[in-house]
């Protein structure tokens, strides 16, 4: 494994952000990844898989609080979606999420009026941006992408070093802090985790540019994030794939979410989240969970996507 150096600056000279950044990510090197053998703690590549029981949340939050740590959230509340999953999974932010550092939601819905007033924490806010309603759901997904690129192009990159990206039917019910923060991270599927490689649901069609034959893992969509220039990165490599897409006649079959793991197998995560970060409570087998962070809402698909 990785071996932790002084990144001390000398001399009281100001600490750049080149430093800041390593600093954040040796934190990694104080994970104990021995401490749980019943689960993969780390890839290949040497990027740590989040557990309980892993990490030290104190750590964590000590490091980024002298860093000046800061996350803006994005999360999409389009059509129905709104009235059924927006206050629930606001409100369960404001108890749950990054408790402790500046953090900025921004909410893109195509019924801005509708937005429910919601009481944040200081250094905290809310900003509403409002999105053309398209007639397909599959739409909404995938050109989430290009939305998420323009708002960290036109405002998050000037007052945000993080970004997390978040699907608004979800609630959180446990601690989702400072040890997800990371220079590119994604999230383990929940229902694919333990899944041998063979049944993953990748994009198989050759013609889309979301095919792979193989991959390190299968990642979930609902929840992806790191700093805000690496997250433009993914935003734009998905929507490229997309539209190139569109112009064949194609379309991959999870969506953005084909095109996400794409991006993530050619360029590796620095940062994964185990699926405690992002869990289904209808999964029988728990026995890797020893605490939910973020829960599934009940999924009511049959009313609240268009055709």
């Amino acid at each position: 494994m990785r071996h932790q150096t002084s990144l001390k600056p000398t001399n009281n000279l100001p600490v750049t952000r080149e430093v800041q950044l390593r600093q954040s990510i040796t934190l990694d090197d104080k994970l104990k990844f021995g401490a749980r053998q019943d689960v993969q703690t780390f890839t290949s590549w040497e990027a740590p898989i989040m557990w309980e029981g892993v990490f030290d949340p104190l750590l964590y939050d000590q490091k980024h609080l002298q860093l000046q740590s800061s996350v803006a959230l994005t999360v999409f509340a389009v059509g129905r979606y709104l009235d059924a999953y927006l206050k629930t999974f606001l409100t369960s932010a404001e108890k749950h999420f990054m408790l402790g550092l500046p953090v900025a939601y921004y909410v893109f819905t195509d019924l801005p009026e509708k937005v429910p007033h919601i009481e944040l924490a200081p250094q905290r806010s809310l900003k509403v941006i409002q999105v053309k309603k398209y007639s397909r759901w599959q739409d909404i997904s995938m050109m989430r992408m290009k939305m998420i690129s323009e708002v960290i192009e036109s405002e998050i990159r000037h007052h945000f070093k993080y970004v997390f990206c978040f699907d608004v039917d979800q609630e959180f019910q446990g601690r989702f802090g400072s040890e997800a923060l990371g220079a590119s991270v994604a999230l383990l599927h929940a229902h694919f985790y333990k899944l041998p490689k063979d049944r993953f649901t990748y994009d198989r069609n050759p013609k889309s540019k979301a095919f792979m034959e193989t991959g390190d893992f299968y990642y979930h969509a609902a929840v992806f994030g790191g700093l805000w220039e690496n997250v433009k990165k993914l935003a734009d490599a998905c929507y490229l794939g997309i539209m190139e897409d569109k112009l064949n006649d194609v379309e991959a079959l999870w969506h953005d979410e084909s095109h996400l793991n794409k991006y993530f197998w050619l360029h590796k995560p620095s940062k994964i989240l185990s699926p405690e970060y992002c869990w289904d409570k209808r999964i029988a087998d728990k026995s890797a969970i020893v605490i939910t962070r973020l829960v599934w809402a009940p999924k009511h698909y049959d009313t609240l996507r268009t055709p």
